[in-house]
């Protein structure tokens, strides 16, 4: 599973039967705006599509982490957004039962102390430290 890839039937709930997903999941990137202008979304069958301006490679990925970790989404593509080239090295981590932030600084990082990183590095996608759930997908900036 890649960065684009999500599990669909595990994630934020935020739009209904009666709801047009496209209009739903890009409230929901607005609200937290990670620093896209210009965006646009699209959505078919469990596919966003996603348009406009990053303004850096972490807004790029956080963007499509806050799409696909939505409920009913399988896959984010990005051929219409346009970012600057990735200078930080992350990796990205799919959550599993009984993960904690901490437990998962200690994995990459060697020390639980060091969530805080994994927690900024994800605040638009975690609002909450305490609150992460199954497979949702977050980015683990590496040292």
């Amino acid at each position: 599973m890649g960065l684009f890839d999500f599990v669909k039937d595990i994630g934020n709930k935020i739009f209904g039967a009666d709801e047009k997903p496209e209009e739903k999941i890009k409230e929901h990137l607005l609200e937290s705006n990670p620093g896209i202008t210009g965006l646009d979304v699209a959505f078919d069958d469990g596919v966003v599509s996603l348009s406009g301006q990053a303004a850096s490679p972490e807004a790029m990925e956080k963007a499509v982490l806050m799409a696909g970790n939505v409920l009913g989404v399988s896959e984010v593509k990005v051929d219409g957004l346009q970012a600057p080239q990735v200078t930080e090295q992350v990796e990205y981590y799919t959550i599993k039962k009984g993960d904690t932030l901490s437990a998962i600084a200690r994995q990459f990082y060697g020390n639980a102390n060091d969530y805080p990183k994994i927690f900024e590095a994800n605040r638009e996608v975690i609002r909450d430290p305490d609150l992460i759930f199954v497979g949702q997908k977050i980015r683990i900036p590496l040292k």
